[in-house]
């Protein structure tokens, strides 16, 4: 079983910076590809990145290349999601997840545990 707890949202203007945090438990937390997902009011849960095992594969929506980074402290059981450029559309509650495999996915259905969220609102 693995817990995870994201920390880190808030509410920020258009063109700033968040880092989100997500510890989890766990003895073994470099086994588990982790990933990032958000939920706008109103819409379906979405990717947004994740990030392989061992730190080295990572993917990103569309709509966040280039602007988020993902990445992870093995030592600290700890994945963050480094968030600049914030827009708008951003706005959603940013969930952290993890897989019980290596290997990175998109797909919300293969992940196997999910924190509760926190909050991210970006004002214009």
């Amino acid at each position: 079983q693995v817990q995870l707890v994201e920390s880190g949202g808030g509410l920020v203007q258009a063109g700033g910076s968040l880092r989100l945090s997500c510890a989890a438990s766990g003895r073994t937390f470099s086994n588990n590809a982790m990933g990032w997902f958000r939920q706008a009011p109103g819409k379906e849960r979405e990717f947004v990145a994740t990030i392989s095992g061992t730190g080295i594969s990572t993917y990103y929506a569309d709509s966040v290349k280039g602007r988020f980074t993902i990445s992870r402290d093995n030592n600290k059981n700890t994945v963050y999601l480094q968030m600049n450029s914030l827009k708008p559309e951003d706005t959603a509650l940013y969930y952290c997840a993890a897989r019980r495999l290596r290997i990175v996915s998109v797909a919300t259905s293969e992940y196997d545990y999910w924190g509760q969220g926190t909050q991210v609102t970006v004002s214009s």
